[in-house]
């Protein structure tokens, strides 16, 4: 099953995700973490999420560009935290995918639901502040949106979670909270 579960800042979208992976059965849980750490605020956040995650028996998997390359085993269940960090990472990252971050990140995607039993992945909600941006910036929220859509048309379900309230959106009933 694929999942990918969204939100805006401190929605609780983490929180979830972490609680649907432990609903998805027995299995080696892994996480794969793709926040660089390049300050305090990411340094904290960091530790905020391995804190979180203490445990529930993940392994961490750190993995900035190159999602194809993570191997994993057919029985696994993957928590992917977070797609919004690893499309960063392949546009601006050195050796990372550049104008081809769209298919570099949705070839990992693809080669882990081959790979693995479960995969939820956690992206950010960041198209709804109606502010103007730069032109990177502007690319960037491009790019994140078409893989925030490949991964909906591809998922099995879709969850918003809104001031930590699961809504789903595809894959089970409107507004169901479980998980």
């Amino acid at each position: 099953m694929f999942y990918v579960v969204t939100g805006g800042s401190g929605s609780g979208k983490s929180a979830y995700a972490e609680n649907l992976v432990l609903s998805l059965g027995e299995g080696r849980r892994i996480y794969i973490a793709t926040m660089m750490s390049f300050d305090d605020e990411s340094t904290k956040r960091i530790a905020r999420h391995r804190k979180m995650r203490e445990g529930k028996q993940f392994e961490t998997v750190e993995c900035y560009t190159g999602l194809d390359s993570v191997r994993l085993e057919k029985d696994d269940i993957v928590l992917l935290e977070c797609m919004s960090n690893l499309a960063a990472n392949e546009m601006y990252a050195q050796g990372g995918a550049g104008e081809k971050t769209e298919e570099a990140v949705m070839a990992g995607i693809r080669r882990l639901l081959q790979d693995v039993r479960h995969l939820v992945v956690v992206t950010n909600e960041i198209f709804s502040d109606g502010m103007a941006y730069d032109e990177s910036t502007v690319e960037y929220m491009g790019h994140l949106g078409n893989i925030n859509q490949q991964m909906a048309r591809l998922a099995d379900g879709v969850t918003e979670v809104v001031y930590g309230i699961p809504v789903c959106m595809k894959g089970g009933k409107k507004n169901e909270a479980s998980a």
